[in-house]
């Protein structure tokens, strides 16, 4: 499985429309939270190009936000090291991983999930070359990942960010895990979906594997 840190923060020049505060983060209950992640998610995958044949439509996972709460509180810009482990979740034996740290000012799920996505401008799909870091991008869009739980912790400090206080850290797991091949095959949308699969805004979705 490709994991990839970038070492720095984000940084945006729109105030997002909430502004939260320290005691104020979105729980991985909250129904706005999980909606924005799932929502901003789904609207990049079904945008990619070039096109994708079979992009599976992503909800969300209980469990994967526990996991992602459980390694946020830690504080630190490094992934999970139990990512790999088939104990980890009980139904997927590899977890891929997003993680953005930044003010807390600042934070906004949507505006975390799209500077893992920005990550596009240095990614070429044909060659799979990556000019800077693209694996928080390709993870975004790995056509196999149908599950997505996040979270976000407080802290006061971040083990990898020096001189930096007052901080959002922000997780997102994935089920399953993207390894290193190309994030999808490219083909008409909805093309090769899977069997009984039906198509949504480019996304293949099942009721089944939905729920």
């Amino acid at each position: 499985m490709q994991v990839a840190l970038v070492m720095t923060a984000w940084l945006v020049s729109v105030v997002p429309s909430h502004e939260y505060g320290a005691n104020s983060l979105p729980d991985i209950k909250n129904e706005d939270f999980i909606k924005d992640c799932v929502r901003i998610h789904n609207k990049f995958r079904s945008e990619v190009k070039p096109t994708a044949s079979a992009m599976l439509y992503m909800t969300w996972d209980p469990a994967l936000a526990l996991i992602a709460k459980a390694w946020a509180r830690n504080c630190k810009f490094a992934h999970n090291g139990q990512l790999h482990s088939n104990r980890l979740h009980p139904n997927f034996s590899s977890v891929g991983e997003n993680i953005w740290t930044g003010s807390l000012s600042l934070f906004s799920a949507s505006s975390a999930i799209t500077s893992w996505h920005s990550e596009v401008q240095d990614y070429d799909f044909e060659t799979q070359r990556c000019t800077k870091v693209c694996g928080h991008y390709t993870q975004v869009v790995w056509a196999n990942s149908y599950k997505v739980g996040c979270a976000v912790q407080h802290c006061h400090t971040v083990e990898g960010f020096r001189h930096l206080t007052n901080l959002a850290h922000f997780i997102c797991n994935y089920g399953p895990g993207q390894s290193y091949q190309r994030p999808y095959r490219k083909g008409s949308t909805c093309s090769a979906c899977p069997r009984d699969d039906k198509c949504l805004d480019n996304l293949c979705t099942n009721l089944k594997r939905d729920k």
